[in-house]
């Protein structure tokens, strides 16, 4: 794994957290293929998969922690235009329309210093099922 050791001597604390951000958002989207393989099997193996999720995820969400680093789940929040996602289906809508984030594609990470990597995110209407 020599080669993975490679250019970190000069990495800045930014890079170094861009590269771990998006590792982090590549894990995330793993997991939620996971989870959904996992969904498919029979109780019994079910829980024992979904132990192995959730440790992974855990796992995931402590070294981000020790680079300072919060990976963020917007599902079902209020939108906002200040949000830390890109909206891809916003053209769908109106200006004025009340709208909540509906599914996460990417989520955000949030460092000390603010928005480290942008989520993806779609919305929907406010009260739509």
């Amino acid at each position: 794994m020599h080669f993975l050791a490679e250019g970190l001597d000069t990495m800045t604390s930014g890079d170094f957290q861009t590269v771990l951000a998006d590792l982090a958002v590549e894990s995330w989207r793993f997991a939620n293929e996971y989870r959904r393989l996992v969904s498919r099997m029979d109780a019994n193996e079910q829980t024992r998969f979904i132990g192995k999720l959730n440790y992974f995820a855990r796992r995931v969400e402590s070294c981000l922690a020790q680079a300072d680093l919060k990976l963020v789940d917007l599902k079902g929040q209020s939108y906002d235009m200040g949000m830390a996602a890109d909206v891809l289906n916003l053209d769908e809508y109106s200006p004025g329309d009340e709208l909540v984030i509906e599914q996460m594609l990417e989520p955000p990470i949030i460092g000390p210093s603010g928005i480290v990597r942008t989520g993806k995110a779609l919305v929907k209407r406010a009260g739509c099922k």
